[in-house]
């Protein structure tokens, strides 16, 4: 293989990352970007050594992560099959939606609520929410799954006095949404999101089902009702391999 193949080039023997972690994350680049769905079989060990400048023991480690990821399954005699070949694509826009970003990607979308609890709002929330110091906050612990596979979790802070009923609401409707809308929130928007990159703590990792060293997208956001006041502060960590973020700016006529 050409050493100026662009693939190779990626692969960094002095960045601190571990090599079969970066072979991973560009043959599941690969995968999600359509070069193998002709076939949907990656291909031979061999061939991505080459392809990646490394050896094969190497390609076997990228293979395994991806296989514990549910994105390739290696089938005996044939070779590995992919399993996912494409992201969801997710818009970030005034009227966020979970199931309605993903309703044209998947058959199902449905949000699963892992744990709740009532603490006092630290300062970021404080400042995010419009609340003074200490407020108690309930805070959500969730994953949202595509045909019952997780691609993101996140953590939602809601004002305790006024959605007290939000950890019923949401394990009845399995939506944020139609669970605000049971406190009485009809609709609802987005005031600001901030986007950064990070690698996957222990607990995401086992949230999304992810091989250690993974990256994730993580999403600060604040939604508000109608009339302007902030109502939830939601930080989300999203499964980079599994989805993709865009904005969309909406044109009011």
């Amino acid at each position: 293989m050409n050493s100026q193949d662009p693939l190779r080039n990626q692969i960094d023997r002095n960045g601190g990352i571990s090599l079969w972690r970066q072979a991973a994350d560009h043959i599941r680049q690969k995968i999600s970007d359509g070069t193998f769905d002709e076939r949907m079989m990656l291909p031979p060990e061999t061939e991505l050594a080459g392809t990646l400048g490394i050896n094969r023991h190497t390609v076997r480690s990228a293979i395994a992560a991806l296989t514990s990821e549910g994105i390739v399954r290696p089938v005996k005699g044939v070779g590995t099959l992919i399993l996912r070949s494409r992201r969801l694509k997710l818009p970030i826009s005034r009227r966020t939606r979970f199931s309605d970003g993903v309703n044209s990607q998947a058959k199902t979308a449905s949000a699963v609520l892992l744990s709740w609890r009532k603490e006092p709002a630290s300062d970021e929330i404080c400042a995010s929410l419009d609340l003074n110091s200490r407020t108690e906050c309930i805070v959500l612990e969730t994953t949202h799954a595509a045909d019952g596979i997780p691609v993101s979790t996140a953590t939602n802070w809601f004002e305790a006095e006024l959605f007290a009923s939000m950890p019923d609401r949401l394990q009845e409707t399995g939506s944020i949404s139609a669970a605000l809308a049971a406190c009485g929130v009809t609709d609802y928007v987005r005031l600001s999101t901030e986007i950064s990159a990070i690698h996957a703590g222990t607990e995401d990792l086992a949230r999304l089902n992810l091989a250690a060293g993974a990256i994730i997208l993580e999403t600060k956001a604040v939604n508000s009702n109608l009339a302007g006041k902030p109502i939830q502060f939601a930080r989300s960590r999203f499964d980079a391999g599994r989805t993709s973020l865009y904005i969309s700016f909406e044109i009011d006529t």
